[in-house]
């Protein structure tokens, strides 16, 4: 379980591929020494688990599923990724609650600067934008935020400076895909709202 919100930017330093999917290497020294193998760590807002590690970097091994699901498998050596250790019982929840695990991909159709910070609107699949609400969270690479606008195939959301700085959000460009994850509480509503409306539709068809 994680908040949304980002420790650290990593870089990716060694990518290998075997059957199992693909080895994944990211630096980042401080995190490093403060993580133990088995330790969980949202990695663009997907959850991993640690499988190596050095005092410099650690890795993760990445299943063909993941990589097909989340845009982990579009990342190159030297690239920035978003990361937050598993929360810790007692810790505050300054964000939302964020499981790590994706619901899909959006893509940045735009950026609007907007004095110190900038409004961002993303284009994503209609069942995924169905289950957004405006002022309601969303984790976009792991990182939670407070919904703006909402259309039928799209979202905007506002960057504050300190966001813009710290995440790979401030440097990602339009066109540029990045993981969704759907806020908890609206996935059960949207799975209930599902069943209610086949429910119904049976009993029509019945009548």
């Amino acid at each position: 379980m994680f908040t949304g919100l980002v420790e650290a930017l990593g870089t990716v330093s060694g990518l290998t591929s075997d059957d199992a999917g693909r080895l994944l290497e990211i630096r980042e020294p401080r995190l490093a020494g403060e993580l133990a193998i088995g330790d969980s760590v949202a990695v663009n807002g997907t959850c991993l688990t640690v499988v190596a590690r050095s005092n410099e970097s650690f890795s993760f091994q990445v299943v063909p599923e993941t990589l097909r699901c989340t845009n982990l498998g579009e990342l190159a050596a030297g690239q920035r990724v978003n990361l937050e250790r598993a929360l810790a019982v007692g810790d505050r929840l300054g964000g939302h609650i964020v499981q790590g695990h994706v619901d899909g991909l959006a893509r940045i159709a735009r950026r609007d600067r907007q004095q110190d910070g900038e409004m961002v609107w993303f284009d994503t699949p209609a069942e995924l934008a169905g289950q957004l609400i405006p002022k309601g969270s969303v984790a976009i690479d792991g990182v939670s935020l407070t919904l703006v606008d909402v259309g039928a195939t799209v979202f905007s959301v506002a960057l504050i400076p300190l966001t813009l700085q710290m995440t790979t959000l401030g440097f990602k460009p339009p066109g540029a895909t990045v993981n969704i994850e759907i806020d908890l509480v609206g996935k059960y509503i949207w799975k209930y709202l599902q069943q209610l409306s086949g429910i119904r539709s049976q009993e029509s068809g019945r009548n």
